[in-house]
């Protein structure tokens, strides 16, 4: 489908960017605003692969479409634009469940860039992973390779596609530590253009969905001066 929704408020940079992922192959549908986002996405029958969002808007600012269009779909490829100067708009568009954002002024390469990876794994998100069982149990988590779920205690645990995949990659390598560049590879790919911060952000968010207590994490552990693993024991 490679479908995909702008929302700028700022003519220019928004035809900046419909032009470009066009050329690329994706069918752009354009919105002004939050709210006219959220009016489209809500009443749109084919649906969206990726949304791209600034934050800066009047009215509905992009952290609060963000949050709206996540809560509607776990799914949802989502991309922030942030100012080179907003670090912590970075980390908060992360936190409320963007996959990854892109820092302004950028170039269509970049973009392109950023938009094909996360669409690669919106595909994943509902492609079968060939060769491995459906299902693998660690503890009381069980991940589900087919649905692309995971479940602690019997209960679902709402996962995106990126938290998905880096659950993956845990599960297949529990109680190993894996650095930081080895996570940001295995998910956003070798050509990632952004900083491995991305991984640590991704990390406070999957503790704050599987942990009981994710200020003491006994599941997604820290290892000190190498990156993070699964603990089994």
């Amino acid at each position: 489908m490679k479908r995909i929704m702008i929302v700028e408020d700022e003519a220019a940079i928004r035809e900046f960017e419909a032009i470009n992922l066009t050329r690329a192959g994706y069918r752009v549908v354009e919105a002004g605003s939050g709210e006219e986002a959220l009016d489209i996405y809500d009443s749109d029958s084919e649906g969206f692969d990726i949304a791209l969002l600034d934050i800066s808007m009047p009215g509905m600012d992009g952290f609060t479409l963000c949050k709206e269009l996540r809560r509607r779909s776990p799914a949802l490829g989502i991309i922030m634009l942030t100012a080179r100067t907003q670090e912590m708009d970075k980390i908060s568009g992360l936190m409320l469940g963007a996959d990854d954002y892109i820092t302004k002024p950028f170039s269509p390469s970049e973009l392109l860039a950023r938009v094909d990876s996360l669409y690669r794994r919106v595909e994943m998100h509902t492609s079968v992973s060939a060769g491995k069982s459906d299902q693998i149990t660690l503890g009381n988590f069980t991940l589900d390779l087919r649905r692309r779920t995971l479940v602690k205690n019997g209960k679902n645990v709402e996962l995106t596609q990126v938290e998905f995949q880096m659950v993956e990659y845990f599960f297949n390598n529990p109680d190993v530590a894996l650095d930081r560049t080895d996570i940001l590879t295995r998910v956003w790919g070798s050509n990632y253009f952004g900083e491995e911060k991305i991984v640590d952000v991704n990390i406070r968010r999957l503790r704050m969905k599987i942990e009981d207590d994710p200020g003491n994490p006994k599941y997604l552990v820290t290892v000190w001066g190498m990156g993070y693993k699964w603990n089994t024991k």
